[in-house]
């Protein structure tokens, strides 16, 4: 009789106590924004993603529920028991006023892509070993190319995943849970008669057949100092040696990013405010962009694009002074 693996990662069925099992030993890890296990280096933004980060470590399966830890790991709180950065004090120079910015122009908006097909072409192939994209399903298509899919069944969350107050669950369906395994083991609330290895085989992808994704927008932030501007970039797997990062003037940086599994983002930067093209750097990491911006004129940075909309609040910078 077939066992299902309580391993984080596998959830497979097996027969075979000695067969290898690839699972995350560690805890799952929620912190601002980005998503991963604490065994593992791979950061994500999005929960989908999060899914399917490869488990790192090889073992056998196992049916033996883990002792729950004490502590909560989820949410890496170690910061925050950090004291807080003091506060520069306001300085005349900071109090004075400032030539209005010119108001952005509005961007007209484009229509939304047409919604992935929610079941697969029947013309595609179905490679071997294929995880089911449908949330909380799990299911893997078979290591040899199936004849027939009749007697399939997809149990699956057509939701999204909520994680409130401490409390976990999806938007589909009521129940709610505490630990985030149990979590991972709340069945599906809706049933399809196939599995969805493969979609339309269209998603992302430019209509001039390039067979590359555009990415229009990527998630970024920042901070400063007196002299610097230090901003991330988010988007995975950044190919060194084809990024293309140009400072083409003091108020412009020319981006052109294409990613090791068939993305590209390319923009033209404006910046806020002028900086020093001779000293500033950029550094590419595993899942974003670093950019160090010398400024030009030492001014203080409320946002860092310039079609960004001002938020009105002072940003401080610099050491404060003594009483």
């Amino acid at each position: 009789m077939s066992q299902k693996c309580v391993h984080k990662g596998c959830g497979k069925r097996f027969t075979d106590a000695e067969e290898s099992c690839t699972y995350h030993p560690g805890p799952p890890i929620f912190h601002e924004g980005q998503k991963g296990w604490k065994c593992c280096k791979p950061r994500v933004l999005t929960f989908d993603e999060f899914l399917t980060i490869p488990p790192c470590t090889t073992g056998k399966h196992s049916t033996e529920e883990l002792p729950v830890s004490t502590t909560a790991p989820s949410t890496e709180d170690e910061t925050a028991n950090q004291a807080p950065k003091p506060v520069a004090a306001l300085t005349s120079e900071s109090l004075a006023p400032r030539a209005p910015q010119p108001t952005p122009q509005s961007v007209p908006e484009q229509a939304p892509p047409e919604p992935e097909s929610e079941e697969d072409d029947p013309s595609l192939p179905i490679p071997p070993n294929t995880t089911c994209r449908r949330r909380g399903c799990g299911a893997s298509s078979s290591s040899s190319t199936p004849s027939s899919r009749e007697g399939e069944q997809c149990v699956f969350h057509p939701g999204h995943p909520i994680f409130h107050e401490g409390s976990k669950g999806w938007t589909c369906c009521k129940r709610r849970v505490l630990e985030f395994d149990e979590f991972l083991r709340i069945e599906g609330c809706e049933k399809r008669e196939q599995h969805k290895f493969v979609g339309s085989g269209k998603k992302g992808k430019e209509a001039n057949g390039g067979g590359e994704e555009r990415v229009e927008n990527v998630k970024h932030d920042f901070y400063q100092t007196p002299t610097t501007v230090h901003a991330s970039l988010y988007l995975k797997k950044i190919s060194k040696a084809n990024a293309k990062i140009s400072f083409s003037s003091p108020m412009t940086i020319e981006l052109d990013l294409p990613t090791t599994d068939s993305k590209r983002y390319t923009s033209s930067l404006p910046l806020y405010a002028p900086i020093d093209t001779e000293k500033s750097a950029w550094k590419i990491m595993g899942t974003k962009m670093e950019l160090t911006l010398v400024k030009a004129d030492g001014q203080s940075w409320p946002v860092l694009r310039a079609d960004e909309r001002r938020t009105g609040e002072i940003i401080q910078v610099g050491k404060p002074g003594r009483a």
